[in-house]
């Protein structure tokens, strides 16, 4: 496994191929160790140490990241007015291409993943994977058992699209609470789906993924990356 110097700065970093190569041209690189100053000097990221200004570059093929979202950012990779959830990512996490797997509407909250991984993404998306995502849902009226019900049995919404059955726990200390697990994510789905029954949904917060929760530890807005049995957990593929 063979890159060139600038080829893996950029693809580590944030970094353009230009702005790579003006960093080795200038001594700002180290590789084991020793000062190189040509960006097609080649490196095996498993063998060679790369550092950058002094702070070793790790080599990943791919990076998964879970975020807390906070409410009011986009759900996008980017955007020309408004702050996105890339954006609110470390220097430190930063690389090209990376995007959020699936989208979380505006105001919603709660995990989200952002990768750089395509096959990744569309398997956690693709509903035929059954990667189930467990909602808290806050209702302007009380969620009964008979209207739970017909989410349970596969809710079908006002354009006619029907819905898989989702599972439903309402909150015996108080029915305008509920958890929601569902295995697909057609656009608004959940608000769409409390609207037949005639509830609208005043908060929306995602709790978990594939069965892996949210970092209670993460304050609003803050990420890390995902651990290797995590990872796992989700991208069953990979076993």
């Amino acid at each position: 496994m063979e890159f060139r110097l600038d080829k893996f700065l950029s693809e580590q970093k944030n970094l353009s191929r230009a702005d790579s190569r003006k960093l080795i041209q200038r001594g700002k690189v180290m590789v084991d160790k020793h000062i190189v100053r040509s960006a097609y000097f080649k490196i095996n990221p498993e063998i060679n140490l790369v550092e950058l200004l002094g702070v070793k570059v790790p080599y990943k093929e791919h990076i998964y990241i879970m975020l807390n979202k906070p409410a009011g950012i986009l759900s996008a990779a980017s955007d020309t007015s408004r702050k996105t959830v890339v954006d609110l990512l470390p220097d430190e996490l930063m690389r090209k291409g990376l995007f959020p797997v699936g989208r979380l509407d505006r105001d919603t909250t709660g995990f989200i993943i952002i990768t750089d991984d395509g096959d990744f993404a569309h398997y956690v998306i693709s509903p035929k994977s059954g990667i189930k995502k467990k909602y808290r849902v806050l209702l302007d009226g009380e969620l009964t058992e008979s209207a739970a019900d017909e989410l349970r049995r596969g809710i079908t919404l006002a354009d006619g699209t029907k819905c898989l059955p989702a599972e439903v726990k309402i909150n015996p200390d108080n029915p305008h609470e509920a958890e929601v697990e569902i295995s697909e994510g057609k656009y608004h789905h959940i608000k769409r789906s409390f609207g037949v029954i005639g509830l609208g949904v005043n908060e929306l917060h995602r709790k978990s993924i594939g069965g892996v929760y949210l970092d209670e530890n993460l304050p609003v807005g803050g990420c890390r990356e995902l651990s290797a049995a995590e990872l796992d957990k989700i991208y069953k593929k990979i076993q």
